[in-house]
Parts: C-alpha cells; structure tokens; sequence
C-alpha cells in the first residue's frame, strides 16, 4: 500500500535536489511506497495564516514526514513548524540528507545537520528534538533511491500508522 507523505525542506536553496527524492517515484511507479503529498508553489507568497492553512492541509492524510536536509534546512522557519506539526500529529518521521545529490549544475553542497531546536514535549515534559528520536539517512550514500519506500514503511510503522 502506498503511503502518504508530507515533504518538508529549503524549497529555495534545495528545490533541485528535493526534486530528485520527491520525483523518485516516478520510475518505480506503485512500488515505491509513497505518494508526494506537496505543492509548495501554490501558497508561496499568500502570508502566514496562507502557509499554516496549507501546511495543516498538506499534513492532513499524512502517514509520514521526510525531512530533507540540506545546508540550511535547519534554520528554516517553515520546516521547524512542518516538523512541530508532524511530531504533534504522531506521524513517522525521517530525515534525508541530500547534500551529496548533484544540481543541475552537477555540483554537491556542504552537510546541513539536524538540529531543528525543540519539536515538542514528551509525557513529563522534557524537551524532545528531532535528532533524539527520529532516523536519518543519506540519498545518496544509503542509497535512497533503493530504500526511501522503506524507510517511509519503517518509520510509519514505528509511528503506530
């Protein structure tokens, strides 16, 4: 069964390499084990109430959220709020770091990390962060193309969805 999945990442600086991972599908067809639940041209530039509205509503029917990390993904204002949102929701999560997916210019980027500051709170209250609780891959280096249905599989599964 195909899984429905929120892609979260640096829609300016990582537009390209995150065209790689969302269109991998594409050749694989059913098999891959998602379907890209995104379309982020549609709200850039509506406002704030515009991006939360669509970011609630690309999230809704979601099983899992792929973070995509490239070099500044984790600065980013609306992937830290895709990533609250997600978490708060209970879907599986995972990161990819796509620095090592060449452009269209054939060129690599440097490594982004992972640390997104606080995603929630755990039952006692305790700060909870993305890197304390969820995997995360390289595309290229743990061949995603092979693994991303997967890995979307497994961290579905861990989410109870």
């Amino acid at each position: 069964m195909a899984r429905r999945v929120f892609f979260s990442f640096h829609y300016e600086r990582d537009g390209q390499r995150a065209s790689v991972v969302r269109n991998s599908w594409v050749t694989k067809g059913e098999t891959a084990g998602y379907i890209d639940a995104a379309n982020w041209e549609e709200v850039k530039g509506k406002g704030e109430a515009a991006v939360k509205r669509w970011i609630e509503d690309e999230l809704s029917g979601t099983s899992v959220t792929v973070v995509l990390i490239g070099t500044e993904t984790s600065s980013r204002e609306w992937v830290q709020y895709e990533i609250r949102r997600s978490h708060a929701r209970g879907n599986g999560m995972l990161g990819i770091y796509i620095h090592n997916i060449r452009d269209f210019q054939l060129k690599t980027d440097t490594p982004g990390n992972d640390l997104f500051g606080e995603i929630g709170r755990d039952s006692s209250g305790n700060s909870v962060y993305f890197w304390s609780l969820y995997p995360r891959y390289d595309w290229v280096l743990n061949n995603g193309f092979d693994n991303l249905g997967s890995w979307i599989e497994e961290a579905a599964r861990k989410a109870g969805r």
